[in-house]
């Protein structure tokens, strides 16, 4: 026994010896594993490179790190409207949702009608985030956000056709990566509405991939304006295009090729994007598909042998190969402003119409939102609605502070875009019959019709979630996986071991801190995290928990899958949620702080915290019992869950108290459907409900009084209108009173019909209102 003990000693003496000497650990340790992790680890192709290098890393790279930093979370300044900026919300923003009849755009007209088009591009809705020295109105993206959001809750066509120029398009383009001379020419034209753009980028052959584009670009000389130019011939075939049958100014991406090799010894140039002016010869624009019925301007379009010169290159000639990095930075802003502004305001327009509805409409002498069926969704709508919010506003803070956040914008665009379909969902539940009966007055219908839309484009909700927001995010935000990458594709070979050398060293102390972490916090569920002071104070170290959980979870996943990591989508797909409940999480958290912590948005607070660690639990469950080494899932299991999985679905008082946030009026719940557009018109069914919910409350407590005189024996009567009939007689009720009560009676019997067509072919001219009430929960 003292033998193998002395051989033991040995043994560790000398690992210790070779890991503390660096010559020693570089020959015998380092160079092999580095020799073997290049044999193993893919090769990453120049897109892949390129978006791993695009964007910057804030708060997501601090919940990858295991033990976040609350107070650089809430050190990040908060953007604010400028007072320019509001008075355009309130005053062209509202004018233009005002000129604009819904239910005429999708059902008759299959248009925006042409005031409202001129009224955009003379009031600069197109030009937005373009500088003032171009003519646009240089809006923070906080401003853009607002403005789309509020066209959201009226018209998903209005708001599509606003967003599309100001988020992925030429403008966006032209402004971070275009020449000086592009700038003096587009720009004021793009700002005024003189060209309207579009963004041409999926084809028939490349939607999610695509890297493999087959649109090429051949470098070439031709004769153009007279004389002989370089430049290129362009053959594409592009679909699903926004803006493209209506678009003069078409931005295109294309892999350039140079067989001719005119500009030196490559032939393939990588991916570009150049500015195509709709009246190029060879261009083929103007017919439309049908999205949903939704009729925001969106279709194909194709080139055959167009030449431009090399000036029409964004960036110029520099800008050859650069398209990825253009389109992967462009889109991290873009997706992370318009996409997740539309996903809020369709989730405000469902608090503030749907809770009304829920508030006014009665079965069983009683609204149906204190039916505990309903609450369970009208909590979901409230709780999922506030932390869209708060994640969207998080995320325009980081973009106005010129961060570029692509892990971020894929999670947002992906999570608010499905908890816009959850919630949507709800709301037609909650409304039923007055939810699927399409007329004037359904306020939800094109909204719920939209839902695939949102779900699908600026990258399909399937792919994000599955290989981008873990796969870019493990890579990004991990503090040494990306430094590991580089060393071991670094083509000088010894710079590489020693580059792979010290980032190994970092990799194993960031591995041996997190395991011992997270078995002191899963130990304590937390308490053992620092963290800020905090009503909600163990919310914060619980979520610092589950952040050092997702730092060892991950580290030991891509350790023994590598490579093939990226191919098991669903354990990839796993982390991700973890990432993107701790980012949601944390934004929760931040907003709560900045409002100060109020006893009246504690419901919402508590309802969405407890739903997103429930939901982390779930991911970290089914990553362990899928994961192929059953003993190392075991152990992490036993490492990041010591006592168990303790958490569980919302409490039933959590969505009681949450869902009567929606049921009355409140400081929180305008702070919830702050920038839902009322029509001005009073009898627009959107006034109509807001005004018969406000009397709704004064109401409930007349109701509340009746029963009471009622179990007293003061009253006789056992119908509603006849109780306040009989006390108003015997003085029980005021005059004016008994007045609320038959005005509210009358209000409320409007809010509840659904439209009736005489003639359903005519429905977009001629219908009249149904007094039958809608069925189902409404």
């Amino acid at each position: 026994m003292q033998g193998l003990l002395v051989i033991l000693t040995i043994v560790i003496a000398t690992i210790t010896t070779v890991a503390m000497i660096p010559v020693l650990r570089i020959k015998w340790f380092t160079a092999p594993l580095h020799a073997r992790f290049k044999r193993v680890l893919p090769r990453l192709s120049e897109t892949e490179q390129q978006a791993l290098n695009a964007g910057t890393i804030g708060w997501d790279g601090q919940l990858f790190s295991g033990n976040p930093d609350w107070q650089q979370l809430h050190s990040t300044p908060s953007s604010r409207l400028s007072r320019e900026e509001q008075a355009f919300i309130d005053g062209p923003v509202n004018h233009l949702c005002h000129m604009i009849d819904d239910w005429q755009v999708t059902h008759k007209d299959h248009d925006l009608p042409p005031e409202a088009w001129s009224y955009i591009r003379k009031e600069g809705f197109f030009g937005m985030i373009l500088p003032r020295e171009w003519g646009g109105l240089e809006f923070s993206n906080l401003a853009h956000s607002e403005v789309v959001m509020k066209l959201a809750t009226h018209s998903i066509t209005a708001a599509v056709t606003v967003m599309v120029p100001n988020s992925l398009g030429p403008g966006k383009l032209l402004l971070h990566y275009g020449t000086d001379a592009q700038k003096k020419k587009w720009l004021p034209k793009l700002a005024n509405g003189t060209d309207i753009p579009c963004f041409a980028l999926t084809g028939p052959q490349a939607g999610s991939d695509a890297g493999s584009l087959p649109d090429t670009g051949v470098v070439c000389v031709e004769k153009h304006q007279g004389k002989e130019t370089l430049g290129l011939r362009l053959n594409w075939e592009k679909r699903y295009i926004t803006l493209g049958p209506v678009a003069t100014l078409i931005g295109l991406a294309f892999r350039c090729l140079d067989p001719d090799h005119l500009l030196g010894e490559k032939e393939d140039l990588g991916i570009t994007v150049a500015l195509i002016p709709r009246n190029t010869n060879g261009v083929e624009i103007g017919e439309r598909h049908i999205p949903l019925n939704i009729p925001f301007m969106n279709g194909p379009n194709r080139g055959r042998d167009v030449f431009i010169p090399l000036d029409n290159i964004i960036g110029g000639r520099e800008g050859i190969g650069m398209g990825w990095t253009m389109l992967v930075e462009s889109l991290s802003e873009g997706r992370g402003i318009s996409l997740p502004a539309l996903s809020t305001g369709a989730g405000k327009a469902a608090c503030c119409f749907t809770g009304a509805y829920a508030a006014i409409r009665r079965q069983f002498n009683q609204p149906i939102g204190r039916f505990e069926g309903i609450e369970e969704p009208l909590a979901r709508i409230a709780g999922l609605t506030y932390q869209m919010d708060a994640a969207r506003r998080l995320t325009l803070d980081y973009l106005d502070q010129g961060e570029k956040p692509s892990v971020v914008s894929a999670i947002i665009k992906y999570h608010l875009t499905e908890k816009y379909r959850t919630v949507i969902n709800d709301a037609m539940d909650i409304q039923g019959g007055s939810g699927i009966c399409l007329g004037p007055s359904n306020l939800i219908g094109r909204v719920y019709q939209a839902i695939p839309i949102a779900i699908t484009v600026e990258g399909a909700n399937i792919l994000t979630r599955s290989m981008i927001i873990f796969g870019q995010g493990a890579i990004r935000c991990h503090p040494w996986v990306l430094k590991e990458f580089s060393a071991v594709h670094n083509s000088n070979q010894n710079q590489g071991i020693i580059d792979f050398d010290k980032a190994l060293l970092g990799h194993a102390s960031f591995l041996l801190g997190n395991s011992a972490r997270v078995f002191v916090r899963g130990m304590t569920s937390g308490r053992s995290a620092r963290v800020p002071a905090s009503r909600v104070e163990r919310y914060y170290q619980t979520l610092s928990w589950m952040s050092t959980a997702l730092a060892l979870s991950a580290d030991v996943a891509m350790m023994t899958l590598g490579g093939s990591l990226k191919r098991r989508e669903r354990l990839s797909a796993r982390l991700g949620d973890v990432l993107s409940e701790l980012y949601l999480s944390s934004s929760v958290l931040r907003q709560y702080r900045e409002q100060g912590e109020t006893t009246e948005e504690y419901p919402l607070v508590r309802w969405t915290l407890q739903e997103s660690l429930y939901r982390m639990q779930e991911s970290f469950r089914s990553l362990y019992r899928n994961m192929p080494n059953r003993s190392l899932a075991w152990l992490l299991r036993l490492l990041t869950f010591p006592r168990g999985y303790l958490f569980s679905e919302p409490s039933d008082k959590a969505a009681h108290e949450a869902a009567a946030v929606l049921l009355k009026p409140s400081r929180i719940r305008e702070q919830l459907i702050k920038g839902v557009f009322i029509h001005p018109d009073t009898s627009h069914k959107t006034a109509l409900l807001e005004r018969t919910f406000r009397l709704a409350d004064d109401v409930s407590r007349i109701e509340r009084r009746l029963k009471q005189l009622r179990r007293e024996g003061k009253l006789d009567s056992r119908q509603l209108d006849e109780q306040i009939s009989e006390a108003a007689a015997n003085g029980m009720l005021s005059s004016q009173e008994q007045q609320l009560y038959r005005d509210y009676l009358e209000l409320s019997a409007a809010v509840v019909r659904v439209d009736a067509f005489r003639d359903y072919t005519q429905s977009g001219q001629d219908h009249n209102h149904s007094h039958q009430l809608a069925g189902g929960a409404a």
